[in-house]
């Protein structure tokens, strides 16, 4: 299972942990990631998609609909 944000497209990056001694060790930052279902009004039916908790809130503020056509509009989709 990919860590790919489906609205979005966040996906993980790469840093370093870094300990007391300034030792560096490489690690991978992941998106918060969660399964949601979401209700389509217009075409009356549910869909799931793993989105991140950024683009959840993004969704409850402006819609479902109106995101998804945003994201494809931007490219993301």
């Amino acid at each position: 299972m990919s860590r790919i944000c489906d609205l979005t497209g966040k996906t993980s990056m790469n840093g370093f942990s870094v300990s007391n001694s300034n030792a560096k060790t490489k690690r991978k930052f992941h998106p918060n990631l969660k399964l949601k279902k979401f209700f389509i009004p217009e075409e009356d039916k549910w869909i799931t998609l793993k989105v991140s908790t950024s683009a959840i809130k993004t969704i409850n503020k402006n819609g479902i609909s109106a995101c998804i056509n945003k994201f494809v509009k931007k490219g993301y989709i």
